[in-house]
């Protein structure tokens, strides 16, 4: 036998068969890997559907209720209900007598000191997100926040316009900056758009990595769908 040989028996010797003890740990891990993500999604949606079977279901009359139900539950009956009704009030909201009747409310509405802010608010944030055309958060980009050499994640919302802009010399973007793990609070930002770097990551991906607190880390190269 050369010293090769001897160089090889050495280097097997050197890793010992794993324990029993090891290998059960090792299947833990990787049952807890696979089993807590799916637990934790069904966990969660059947929460959800049964938060909103609860607030709706029961607004059915009692016939109609024990008809659909018995006594066994359907999850998500209320969530069907829900969509359905959705349908309905958006087709109704396309005809010439709804249109004349959200006029009329909205009218009404606005002569309402407190309640006229609100809703016009809320209207205007949900036209913005829902409008197809619109460019709200569909673009990722790193800025230096809160200081010069950090940077942060942010997501693009618009082109700055009106009196903002026009207290600016260069062209400026508005730019949402989410917390950490909760990327519904953040910062509104008015920042130049010569000091954006645009990411190629999509917005469900620079989601994840905000969420995440940077553990879960998009790949280098992926392009926004």
């Amino acid at each position: 036998m050369n010293e090769s040989d001897n160089s090889v028996n050495d280097d097997v010797s050197v890793q010992p068969p794993r324990g029993l003890l090891a290998r059960l740990r090792g299947y833990l891990f990787a049952g807890i890997l696979v089993t807590a993500p799916i637990s934790i999604t069904v966990y969660l949606t059947y929460v959800f559907l049964t938060f909103v079977d609860s607030k709706v279901v029961h607004l059915l009359p009692k016939d109609w209720y024990d008809a659909l139900y018995g006594s066994t539950t359907f999850p998500g009956l209320g969530l069907i209900i829900s969509l359905t009704g959705f349908i309905m009030i958006g087709w109704f909201a396309t005809n010439f007598l709804g249109r004349m009747i959200i006029r009329v409310s909205e009218y009404i509405v606005a002569r309402m000191p407190v309640i006229r802010t609100l809703y016009s608010a809320i209207k205007q944030i949900f036209e913005t997100i829902m409008a197809t055309q619109s460019t709200a958060f569909r673009e990722v980009v790193m800025l230096e926040y809160p200081r010069k050499g950090v940077w942060s994640i942010g997501f693009v919302t618009g082109i700055t316009q009106g009196e903002v802009q026009e207290h600016t010399k260069a062209e400026t973007v508005n730019v949402f900056v989410p917390t950490t793990p909760n990327p519904t609070s953040g910062y509104l930002l008015f920042v130049p758009k010569k000091e954006l770097k645009y990411l190629d990551m999509s917005v469900e991906e620079g989601v994840k990595l905000v969420v995440s607190a940077g553990i879960i880390s998009p790949q280098d190269g992926n392009k926004k769908k």
